[in-house]
């Protein structure tokens, strides 16, 4: 469980969906400072879940947000497995046909926003359909 101040300053343990939305939201918020601008957040499919949506341009970008307290066994981003990679892939595929495109036909890319201790690491095209 990741240790987050609360609005009166005491530490608190949050529970992994908590600390998986905290997370989400400083993600979203990081992007749009960086001047991505926000579609939609937890897109589920029967495939996974994708964690943010957004637009960088002309590019729809599929975001997930990935958190660990420390590196000791590896930093956030390496958790990103290839399993993990073909469900971000599945329910995009998903999101795109329900919006009438493919990846054929909409230029997208997969990002990794990885927090890793105090450390951000944005990994632009991370992976791609071709995995």
């Amino acid at each position: 469980m990741a240790a987050i101040q609360s609005g009166s300053n005491r530490s608190r343990l949050l529970s992994r969906q908590q600390a998986g939305a905290h997370y989400e939201s400083e993600a979203r918020r990081f992007l749009e400072r960086k001047g991505l601008r926000f579609i939609a957040a937890n897109v589920h499919s029967r495939g996974g879940e994708i964690d943010l949506i957004m637009q960088h341009g002309g590019v729809i970008v599929f975001i997930e947000v990935r958190y660990r307290r420390s590196s000791l066994f590896g930093d956030a981003a390496t958790s990103v497995t290839r399993r993990k990679q073909h469900k971000l892939l599945q329910a995009a595929s998903y999101w795109l046909a329900r919006t009438s495109g493919s990846f054929d036909t909409v230029d997208c890319r997969f990002d990794v926003l990885a927090f890793t201790g105090n450390e951000i690491e944005w990994l632009t095209n991370a992976f791609t359909a071709d995995v």
